[in-house]
């Protein structure tokens, strides 16, 4: 009788760590969000871009400075400009199609004024972060304000001459700043730059918080860009990448910029989601 209920006990615990080790992982994996950001669908309003964001089940976006709104608001643009009904209705429409609008970017700042006004609408659009190219000589102002409005700062990497197409960059300017402060790594721009997409990861590990996500193809002879192509069969090695994230621990926000086909991008989109799960799923 008593090594019955050993026998009973020790499956009973056998079975809670196993269910542990899942819950752990699903915790884990839930702390990644896959998000659109919106520039994939410039040429439609972002009235469809959300339609679209709905039709791939993602539950987040992105939205760049300048998106015309379409609908109701006609040509109205997403900015700082908005007037607080319009972004509350906004917000509702996102919300009633399962979207949470979760950033925005890539904002540049005209003149270090435009900083506070551009907080205080991230603050009123209830987002996490704000995209951005602060100019180098912003930066106290720019974490004051992270500070005070408690909204992270995610500094983008265009190609050269942005002051952040490297990633020595970044890191010489929010040396020994606030933890609000770090990188939406463009990790196709890396690439075109010359640089190890994985190893700028890994230079900036603890400070990443966002990713413009993507694969992008091979260098062709007479092709000006290499372009965007669904995620696993270009040259980015995206499991290698997601596998360098998991293991920095990386929680944050991966926006799918998807910039080809821009007609019809859906379908490639889907694919990219599909692969995405199925690196997750394995190593996760």
């Amino acid at each position: 009788m008593m090594k019955y209920i050993s026998k009973i006990v020790g499956l009973a615990v056998s079975c809670l760590l196993i269910f542990s080790g899942c819950a752990q992982k699903k915790t884990q994996k839930q702390d990644w969000k896959l998000s659109m950001q919106s520039y994939t669908f410039h040429l439609f309003p972002l009235t469809e871009a959300l339609n679209k964001t709905q039709e791939l089940g993602i539950k987040y976006i992105e939205v760049y400075p300048g998106h015309k709104l379409g609908g109701t608001w006609g040509d109205k643009v997403f900015d700082f400009n908005l007037d607080a009904q319009t972004q509350k209705e906004i917000k509702d429409l996102a919300a009633s199609k399962g979207i949470k609008i979760i950033g925005c970017g890539v904002y540049v700042a005209e003149k270090s004024s435009d900083w506070e006004k551009m907080f205080r609408f991230a603050k009123s659009m209830d987002l996490e972060f704000i995209t951005c190219e602060p100019a180098l000589e912003d930066w106290d102002l720019v974490e004051k304000l992270a500070e005070e409005y408690k909204i992270k700062v995610s500094v983008h990497n265009h190609p050269q001459p942005s002051a952040y197409w490297k990633p020595e960059n970044l890191l010489k300017a929010i040396d020994g700043r606030s933890p609000l402060l770090g990188s939406c790594s463009d990790v196709g721009h890396w690439r075109r730059e010359g640089l190890n997409q994985i190893d700028c990861l890994k230079q900036l590990k603890g400070r990443v918080v966002s990713l413009h996500f993507k694969d992008i193809a091979d260098k062709v002879p007479g092709e000006k860009e290499q372009h965007d192509v669904i995620w696993g069969t270009g040259i980015l090695d995206v499991k290698g990448m997601l596998q360098e994230l998991k293991e920095q621990n990386f929680k944050g926000v991966f926006s799918i910029e998807y910039e080809y086909n821009w007609d019809n991008s859906v379908p490639d989109i889907k694919k990219c989601i599909a692969y995405f799960n199925e690196v997750t799923n394995e190593i996760f």
